[in-house]
């Protein structure tokens, strides 16, 4: 009997979104919304949020694998989210796009709103639904807050309010960012700006590949 063996996909008829951790979910998402079949997703690790300076190499090295994989369309899903244009470099190195706008905070809210809100925003904390979900996990006990309480003023001093750009309509998200936005002594505010310019950007993305 002849053996059957099991070919992979043609990587060069699909499209690889290589994104942070915190956006895995939304992008999923996006995928099955659109019916973007032909998009696949790998992440760099959530936690590159608090070391920018570990994004591009990352994607670097992310994006030579995924070339050597067979991969002719990447797609970055980041926004420059601190990297300070390192991550541009990093994109036109390899010829890829990444996500417009300065981090994931603008480009949920939307480029054109966020450019209205910007200043305004500037002592605001954001929380998104990732980081509702995984709010211990990321503030609580990174920055020791569950241990020492004090340390909020420290932290948080400077914000005036929080705002929380909801994805999604979840009581339960809506319960966390109020409950932080009280333990950190801010005001607050719910936008519901769902997922903002990623849906078209992954569209546009996945047309071209």
């Amino acid at each position: 009997m002849a053996k059957i063996q099991k070919t992979k996909p043609n990587q060069a008829d699909r499209l690889l979104v290589i994104a942070c951790g915190m956006i895995a979910r939304e992008v999923l998402a996006v995928k099955e919304q659109l019916g973007l079949d032909h998009v696949e997703l790998t992440c760099l690790p959530a936690e590159f949020h608090f070391y920018p300076d570990r994004i591009a190499p990352a994607m670097d090295r992310a994006i030579v694998k995924a070339r050597a994989d067979g991969y002719v369309n990447i797609f970055v899903g980041y926004a420059d989210c601190g990297t300070g244009g390192l991550l541009d470099r990093v994109c036109e190195k390899h010829g890829v796009e990444r996500m417009a706008g300065p981090h994931c905070f603008a480009f949920y809210q939307g480029m054109d709103a966020y450019a209205k809100v910007a200043d305004n925003d500037m002592m605001s904390f954001y929380m998104t639904d990732f980081l509702c979900r995984q709010f211990d996990a990321f503030f609580m006990k990174p920055l020791g807050l569950d241990r020492h309480p004090e340390l909020i003023k420290d932290y948080f001093g400077n914000y005036e309010k929080l705002v929380y750009l909801a994805q999604t309509d979840d009581p339960e998200l809506d319960k966390v960012a109020e409950k932080a936005a009280k333990m950190l002594g801010l005001a607050y505010e719910r936008r519901s700006t769902g997922y903002g310019d990623l849906t078209a950007e992954l569209a546009g993305a996945a047309v071209h590949a």
